[in-house]
């Protein structure tokens, strides 16, 4: 189940990603953190316990929102726009 559910906006054109693997899409616009939470209900794992995180500030100042790309950059989903094709990976947080 996802933890954002668009309401508006939905005419805008398709672009398909890779989430932890399996195929997803955002729109045109999104940010990889709306992308993935109109996907999924959480975005990352806490660094301290591995519970899910969705993110906090939602605005790049809080280090809450990184993940992963395909080429191994680590970027703040936040504040990243989605792009066709990328393939982004989650990060588990901390394995007690």
């Amino acid at each position: 189940m996802a933890l954002f559910k668009r309401l508006t906006e939905t005419h805008r054109p398709t672009l398909p990603f890779t989430l932890d693997g399996q195929p997803a899409s955002g729109l045109l616009g999104d940010t990889v953190l709306t992308a993935v939470l109109t996907q999924a209900e959480h975005l990352r794992g806490s660094d301290f316990s591995a519970a899910p995180r969705a993110g906090f500030c939602l605005m790049g100042a809080c280090q809450d929102c990184w993940v992963v790309l395909g080429d191994g950059q680590r970027v703040r989903s936040c504040s990243t726009l989605l792009e066709a094709g990328h393939n982004v990976r989650r990060e588990p947080g901390r394995q007690v």
